[in-house]
């Protein structure tokens, strides 16, 4: 399966692939600097607001999170999404 990612700020869309185990690394993989710091989901510096459509979490997070927001490092897309970034 494949999603499709847009970047709310620029426009760029970015495609997630079954081989990317997480939205973070399907981001890097098209060279989307992302900020980070640990990839586990507790420390929240990846922390964006999720603008349309829905994620699966791959872990729960840990970091604290509004509603609306997600976090890159532990969750994936589920279908086309858009992310403010």
């Amino acid at each position: 399966m494949m999603s499709r990612i847009t970047l709310r700020l620029s426009g760029t869309q970015v495609l997630c692939r079954d081989e990317h185990p997480s939205l973070l690394v399907a981001l890097e993989s098209q060279q989307v600097e992302v900020e980070y710091q640990c990839r586990e989901g507790y420390c929240g510096s990846c922390r964006c607001r999720l603008v349309a459509g829905q994620v699966d979490w791959i872990a729960e997070p840990l970091a604290f999170i509004n509603d609306g927001e997600i976090l890159p490092c532990c969750c994936r897309a589920k279908g086309d999404i858009e992310i403010e970034m």
